[in-house]
């Protein structure tokens, strides 16, 4: 049994939730995301790990894929729409300041890579790749 936040998402619309199967949640930043997404009303669509864009790790050289969280299209205040991949991560997982220890530098290390690819991908599809923290996710009404 996992310490952390894991489960099913069932989405309250689900009509705009474009995955094939429930979406499984693995922290509970990303359960706050779910949630918005499925009851924000500027959310047309999204979807959990739907996307794999390949990248190769810096610690080993192998290529691996990479699956980010979500895939999520919006409306915006102007009426524009747009599309965005979404990665969940820990702030001392992204290069920030607060990182710590090797462990972390390691892993820094490797999603720098991910991201990289990821941003690529995206600039391929006219979409944009972001990366949220804990810190954006509380700014959304997550709980600490």
């Amino acid at each position: 049994m996992s310490k952390f936040a894991q489960g099913k998402f069932i989405p309250k619309n689900p009509d705009k939730y474009i995955g094939k199967r429930n979406p499984m949640f693995r922290s509970s930043w990303e359960l706050v995301f779910m949630n918005f997404c499925d009851q924000h009303a500027s959310v047309i669509k999204w979807a959990s790990e739907s996307i794999s864009v390949p990248y190769r790790c810096p610690l080993t050289g192998k290529m691996h894929q990479y699956i980010p969280d979500f895939f999520i299209q919006y409306i915006d205040r102007a009426g524009v729409t747009h599309a965005e991949i979404i990665e969940i991560k820990p702030y001392k997982e992204t290069g920030g300041s607060k990182t710590r220890g090797r462990r972390d530098i390691l892993v820094s290390a490797r999603n720098q890579a991910k991201w990289l690819s990821a941003r690529a991908y995206c600039e391929k599809q006219g979409i944009v790749f972001r990366v949220l923290t804990e810190q954006d996710i509380f700014a959304m009404g997550g709980t600490r």
